[in-house]
């Protein structure tokens, strides 16, 4: 098995289920050395998520190696303590850094359709402190390790949120405040020849999405039931790896640095499938955005090389 990422030294924060896991999965089925962290280190009965004995065995059943690291991201304490100890233990090399820890899911699924006024009021906090100020928390420690070593790549896991409403407001400006995060990020750094980016996947079926299908909470109105399918027919956790693996293999990733970057046009461009085999949707294909909208006969007929451009996606921002 070809293993393009031996030798590196990787952070997936948030790694004990969801992308986080995927990605980690994948990275140390590339060959890297791959720390992980989250705050569950042992499995816990009947809860829907995994924790990071888990992710770790399942790195290591897949040959690659795994250092499982208890972190709680919304304490600088542990954020400190984790990235002292990658440096001490890697004589100060840090290769790729994975922002993507995020406590807020239950959150937004148990508040769909409310009123940002009649939500909880620490919602704000309980989206963007692990969200996004740690996220650039990380960055910081990240860039210490990268910058003398003249190379890295940092990846913000963010989403199409970041562009218009999506779930609600916290989460919105969550995404968008990451996306611009990681341009600006990328200036300071790209003289340094360190790398970053803001990855989008599309929807992904992690354990506490197709729980929450499962549960019911998709289930109503004709909005939920769309959103509900999407996910049923998404991403594994594992595609975004994929996309992360290609970004940190191609000699060319700095060419790419400060740019919001799409999943499905990453697998396009690098030709690579889901782990099923599959080629997950991307929402710039016409076709794809017809079946989404219930127009399953039209969109046989669009072939899937028609896509939006993306100057013109950036529109739907409306900044202007």
């Amino acid at each position: 098995m070809s293993q393009p990422l031996l030798g590196k030294v990787c952070v997936v924060t948030g790694a004990t289920r969801g992308i986080g896991k995927g990605i980690a999965l994948q990275l140390g089925e590339a060959g890297a050395k791959v720390y992980i962290t989250g705050r569950t280190l042992k499995p816990v009965k009947d809860n829907i998520g995994g924790s990071l004995q888990e992710t770790a065995e399942e790195i290591r059943n897949r040959g690659g190696v795994c250092v499982p690291v208890q972190c709680d991201h919304t304490k600088d304490e542990e954020i400190k303590a984790l990235f002292d100890k990658v440096q001490d233990e890697n004589d100060g090399q840090l290769d790729i850094l994975v922002n993507n820890a995020y406590n807020a899911v239950k959150a937004i699924m148990r508040n769909l359709k409310v009123p940002f006024w009649e939500q909880p009021m620490d919602m704000w906090d309980t989206v963007n402190t692990v969200g996004l100020r740690n996220h650039y928390i990380c960055s910081i420690y990240a860039a210490r390790m990268m910058v003398p070593r003249r190379q890295g790549l940092i990846v913000n896991v963010s989403s199409a949120g970041g562009l218009r409403y999506l779930f609600n407001i916290p989460y919105g400006v969550g995404k968008e405040a990451l996306d611009r995060m990681a341009v600006d990020v990328a200036f300071e750094l790209r003289k340094h020849n360190v790398a970053c980016v803001s990855l989008w996947p599309g929807a992904v079926q992690t354990e506490t999405i197709m729980s929450e299908v499962k549960s019911g909470t998709f289930d109503g109105n004709a909005s939920n039931v769309k959103t509900k399918q999407v996910f049923i027919e998404g991403e594994s956790i594992e595609y975004a790896g994929k996309a992360i693996v290609n970004l940190a293999s191609d000699p060319k990733v700095m060419s790419k640095t400060g740019k919001v970057l799409i999943g499905s046009d990453l697998a396009d461009e690098y030709n690579y499938r889901d782990i099923d085999g599959r080629k997950p949707g991307n929402f710039r294909q016409i076709s794809y955005l017809l079946q989404s909208s219930g127009w399953n006969t039209l969109s046989s007929f669009v072939p899937g090389f028609l896509t939006i451009p993306k100057w013109l996606v950036s529109f739907a921002g409306h900044k202007f």
